[in-house]
């Protein structure tokens, strides 16, 4: 008997939406870094990103790329979080490039690969107001680029990026993506060479590239979720890229309860099991089914959405999920299986989640 709950990987489908944007990004002279952290780092969805065309593989944890170079698959390997200064060794031994924003870090970095005798590529970030990683002034971005390029021997420097929408919400424009352009071209004068890399965000950006806004200078994204989860891209940004195919992730969770209750609570209310308090409708009597799944295991409930139009998500605890079935058309029974597709913050917990099952199909997509 299939165990449950599964979380089906359909490696086609992710070939071909990677195919879909490698080539809309090179039509546009960006190479793309395929990030791989929103699935939890599954091998084998690496190797089919990397065959529809991503010139690197990215993930935020250093443990995942290490899987990936310990496979076998020859890609460079991009570290898309500042390191730590616990794991400079895993980095530059398991990585062949990091973001940095820090002095010291650059010193560490360059310490170590020494010790490792090899050369270790780094991409400064520059912060364009969205607040998280990145020095925030361009002669500070510029200070280090020439520390680098001229002092720290065991490093390279491929280039300068910058990160977007991710904490501040600011949005990809062509304004923003020119100062970092603008950044880049003060620094290749000043080294007497191109840089390899002016990496202009990720996902986020490509509503502004379908739109042409994206500034010529610009040759490089970092692109998990538009093509593990495209659904996100009409539902949040209003950008449809033709081809791509959402279903590349469905999570298949069975029913252990089926009963007629109460739309709204019965008592006194309090706050729940993680410290909120909770919006309930009062609807009536209506048919109700519990799944053995909870927000341990997608962390939002809200962000599953039943492939049955007619089923309703009502909300979760730790491990049950309250799904409406009371007009679907089907008859459930005890047992049967309701089908999810799921909203990227849904598909990282279920991919980590180790009381999640994973199957992977699609093999066959050359």
């Amino acid at each position: 008997m299939e165990k449950y709950p599964v979380l089906e990987v359909d490696l086609e489908k992710i070939y071909t939406n990677a195919k879909i944007i490698t080539e809309l990004c090179g039509k546009n002279g960006i190479s793309v870094a395929g990030g791989i952290k929103g699935f939890g780092g599954i091998v084998s969805g690496a190797e089919a990103m990397a065959e529809g065309g991503c010139r690197q593989i990215g993930s935020s944890r250093i443990e995942q790329l290490k899987a990936v170079k310990d496979s076998g698959i020859p890609i460079p390997l991009l570290l898309v979080r500042i390191p730590m200064m616990c794991e400079i060794e895993d980095v530059v031994k398991y990585s062949d490039m990091c973001l940095v924003s820090e002095k010291e870090t650059l010193f560490m970095l360059n310490n170590e690969a020494g010790r490792q005798e090899k050369k270790y590529g780094v991409v400064l970030m520059y912060d364009l107001g969205d607040l998280r990683e990145g020095v925030f002034y361009r002669e500070e971005l510029i200070g280090l680029a020439k520390l680098v390029e001229y002092e720290l021997e065991n490093l390279t420097l491929e280039g300068i990026g910058a990160n977007l929408s991710c904490y501040g919400s600011v949005a990809p424009t062509a304004a923003n993506l020119g100062e970092l352009a603008g950044a880049a071209s003060d620094i290749e004068e000043i080294i007497g060479r191109k840089l390899n890399i002016v990496s202009g965000g990720g996902t986020t950006t490509l509503p502004l590239l379908t739109r042409g806004g994206v500034p010529e200078k610009i040759n490089h994204l970092r692109i998990g979720e538009g093509i593990i989860n495209t659904q996100d891209l009409p539902l949040y940004w209003d950008t449809d890229i033709e081809g791509l195919d959402k279903d590349t992730f469905v999570l298949k969770a069975q029913i252990i309860e089926i009963n007629y209750k109460p739309t709204y609570p019965v008592g006194e209310l309090m706050v729940n099991a993680f410290g909120e308090y909770g919006h309930y409708e009062d609807r009536g009597i209506r048919r109700r089914a519990i799944i053995a799944l909870g927000n341990q295991d997608v962390g939002d409930s809200s962000k599953l959405v039943p492939r049955d139009s007619d089923v309703i998500v009502m909300g979760a605890s730790s491990d049950h999920t309250i799904i409406d079935i009371h007009d679907c058309k089907k008859e459930y029974k005890l047992g049967d299986v309701i089908e999810f597709n799921v909203l990227y913050q849904a598909m990282l917990f279920t991919s980590l989640s180790e009381y999640v099952y994973k199957k992977t199909t699609g093999k066959n997509y050359l």
